[in-house]
């Protein structure tokens, strides 16, 4: 099983379990997901984490075929409506992020309630690489965060931010060391579980409520799907998944 949940008192454990590929999800990882948030049954906190040296490298890119494939019909068929079942929780949601948490990994991540980085995290979606557009939920979470401008240099350059500065800059909600990353997100879930859960979901509903005024999840997800599915066409697309896949520099040309 590639995602996994485990239920200690009123903490469930979440964990993507597919280190050999960065935790890099398919359509069968999303499924084993969903199935492993079914499993939290009466848990009133959630904390999600991943085996391996990486939280998720994002989509699994190995099989993708640029110019032929629907990308706007992947995002919105089986990526988005988990990262919107995340986001939607009542219960409370830890994320414990470790190394790179990229693309749909950043998405789940930030569709948590609190996000915890390790110090040496690599966080951000550095669509530029492969001449593609931000998704699941990416331009959300950053500009709520960081403002347009930062949003923006993050954009073009494709910079990764480390948990340390990732926390420093409010993009996090804090930065721990790596060996310590497991225990404090567990025992942060825990403090939050022992208090008065019922209360913390109307208040997590008004919080939510008030950040979607700006940009409502749902709408973004759909307005980056449309403009992943448009750029999935571009020259510049194919030559960056290519390139990624042949482990070699891309050749952008604008188009």
């Amino acid at each position: 099983m590639t995602v996994t949940c485990t239920v200690d008192a009123d903490v469930a454990e979440i964990r993507m379990i597919r280190p050999d590929k960065l935790n890099a999800l398919d359509e069968t990882m999303v499924d084993a997901f969903h199935a492993a948030l079914d499993d939290t049954g009466a848990a009133r906190a959630i904390v999600v984490t991943a085996e391996g040296r990486a939280f998720s490298a994002g989509r699994d890119l190995s099989a993708a075929e640029p110019l032929t494939e629907d990308a706007e019909a992947i995002l919105r068929d089986t990526f988005n409506p988990l990262l919107l079942r995340i986001s939607d929780l009542d219960v409370p949601t830890i994320a414990a992020v470790q190394g790179a948490c990229l693309g749909v990994g950043f998405g789940i991540a930030f569709a948590c309630d609190v996000v915890l980085a390790a110090d040496d995290a690599k966080l951000g979606s550095p669509f530029a690489r492969i001449g593609a557009v931000l998704d699941s939920g990416a331009h959300r979470y950053l500009v709520e965060r960081l403002g347009p401008h930062r949003t923006l240099e993050l954009i073009y350059t494709g910079r990764l931010l480390s948990g340390a500065d990732a926390a420093a800059i409010g993009l996090v909600n804090r930065s721990v060391p790596r060996d310590a990353l497991h225990s404090e997100a567990l025992s942060l879930a825990r403090t939050i579980a022992a208090g008065p859960t019922a209360a913390f979901a109307e208040s997590k509903r008004i919080v939510r409520a008030l950040a979607a005024e700006a940009a409502r999840l749902p709408a973004v997800l759909a307005a980056e799907g449309a403009a992943q599915g448009r750029i999935a066409r571009s020259v510049d697309y194919a030559e960056g998944i290519t390139a990624f896949q042949d482990k070699r520099t891309p050749e952008f040309t604008g188009h």
